[in-house]
């Protein structure tokens, strides 16, 4: 059982490396940007926590159509359907790096075991899936607009939130983020994402540095495309 001491102003991973103790080390997993960490189908038999870099979150339909429903930052978990579904559950999500990732995870069953047993690790655990769902709500809403400069906008106020630190500028999305990254996210062309970007330069609204955007004046952005 996990003391209550331990879960005082500890983030989820903190709490996972008392959970999976010894084997700490050994449940450590890094994937390049790009890579798969799970495809839909898989066995669902462990909980992910995300260490360092961002993850997609998608849904794939017969037709071979991919929609991006989440994206992930550090300190969120994922892979939890299988609490809910049972352990021999499989995979819901198509699970991809969307940068370098550092990933800890820890067998469903133990996860289970540690949930029952406290409830103040409960609450975490529901705060944080309660943040993924409304990351999801936008993300759907965003793909909602046909018009794709309208979705670019919506995809930028949505990383300001969850990956946004406040500079003397702005607000700075930190990820590093490809244009043709960007299209995949919400189902545009490489060619589209560079145009449309361009333009929010010249307007002066954003500005990008080695592959990292600023938002200079996100009300400004919210106002473009709309």
């Amino acid at each position: 059982m996990i003391e209550l001491s331990v879960l005082q102003n500890k983030p989820l991973t903190a709490i996972l490396r008392h959970i999976n103790g010894e084997d700490y080390s050994s449940n450590i997993e890094l994937f390049e940007r790009g890579k798969t960490i799970f495809f839909p189908g898989d066995p669902a038999d462990k909980i992910y926590f995300l260490l360092k870099g961002a993850v997609k979150l998608s849904l794939v339909y017969e037709a071979g159509d991919e929609i991006t429903v989440a994206l992930l930052r550090e300190n969120s978990v994922f892979g939890v359907f299988s609490l809910i579904a049972g352990q021999k559950s499989d995979r819901f999500y198509h699970a991809v790096a969307f940068s370098a990732v550092e990933l800890l995870s820890a067998p469903t069953n133990r996860v289970e075991e540690a949930l029952k047993n406290n409830s103040d690790l409960s609450i975490l655990m529901l705060k944080g899936l309660s943040s993924r769902i409304l990351q999801t709500e936008m993300m759907i809403e965003t793909l909602a607009h046909r018009d794709m400069g309208s979705r670019l906008v919506s995809f930028l106020l949505i990383l300001c939130r969850d990956f946004g630190v406040p500079v003397s500028d702005g607000i700075h999305i930190d990820l590093k983020l490809s244009h043709q990254a960007i299209a995949e996210a919400i189902g545009s062309t490489r060619v589209t994402i560079t145009r449309l970007l361009g333009d929010l330069r010249q307007q002066g609204i954003i500005s990008i540095y080695k592959k990292k955007i600023t938002v200079h004046n996100p009300i400004n952005l919210s106002q473009q495309f709309s």
